[in-house]
């Protein structure tokens, strides 16, 4: 159960063991937006499910959106490939871009994710902070 009205419980941490993803809808503001959270090295980190190349979702098959050794992430349309522990794309049709992350946070056991601002300086700020506070190293 979500503790915060724009907090979402949207997994148990041993549903996303090492090198897996699971796929999420939120409502937020009454609107649906589709999500997946990875495990990386024990790090967990939540993005919205759409590429920077082209406004769409990524996993060409249902949940399907890393690469094979778990440490990319990979748009199965047009290949765009981004680091999992920051969302940046580090090869294909958009160097450098990143994908939208979304904040969370682990808590007993439970991955809880939040909707985003829809105001680009609030959501940068919010990115900013996460990189300075969360999503650091394994979860506790």
């Amino acid at each position: 159960m979500a503790r915060y009205p724009m907090e979402q419980q949207v997994a148990r941490v041993e549903e996303v063991p090492h090198g897996s993803s699971k796929k999420f809808t939120l409502t937020c503001e009454g609107r649906q937006i589709e999500g997946f959270v990875v495990n990386y090295h024990g790090g967990f980190y939540a993005y919205r499910n759409r590429c920077c190349h082209i406004p769409m979702p990524m996993d060409w098959f249902d949940n399907e959106f890393l690469s094979e050794d778990g440490r990319y992430i990979i748009c199965a349309t047009h290949g765009a490939t981004y680091d999992a522990a920051t969302g940046e794309c580090v090869a294909g049709p958009c160097p450098g871009a990143y994908l939208e992350r979304l904040p969370l946070q682990v808590l007993n056991g439970t991955i809880f994710v939040v909707c985003a601002s829809r105001d680009p300086s609030e959501a940068a700020a919010s990115r900013k902070g996460e990189r300075e506070h969360e999503n650091e190293g394994p979860a506790r």
